[in-house]
């Protein structure tokens, strides 16, 4: 199978799970399309903005930093992050994320469930 970008869906999320200021997503691939996840999407995030905290109980989800710099905190502790790192949440911990930088932060959001 081969998805087109121009077949994936974009929306603009305000202040994203309690966050600051508005996240651009794009779907790679549809929920229903994705075995065991429920989310594969490129995330672009504005300077100052990000996504409040949040939990993943029977689930795991994955950050892919793949452009810019971020602030994320992870279960309580707070930690610098850029491209090619690799935040991972589950088992019930929590985290958040902000752009640290004066640029576009890029990453790649995906969400397994258990």
């Amino acid at each position: 199978m081969v998805i087109r970008r121009s077949q994936m869906r974009t929306e603009t999320r305000e202040k994203m799970r309690g966050g600051e200021g508005s996240v651009s997503i794009t779907n790679l691939v549809s929920p229903d399309e994705l075995p065991h996840g429920r989310l594969l999407a490129d995330l672009e995030i504005p300077p100052g903005a990000g996504i409040g905290e949040h939990e993943h109980g029977a689930e795991t989800e994955y950050y892919i930093i793949h452009g810019g710099r971020a602030l994320v905190v992870d279960s309580g502790v707070e930690r610098e992050v850029s491209e090619g790192d690799v935040v991972v949440t589950g088992g019930g911990a929590s985290h958040s994320i902000r752009n640290a930088s004066d640029k576009p932060l890029r990453l790649i959001a995906l969400i397994i469930t258990h």
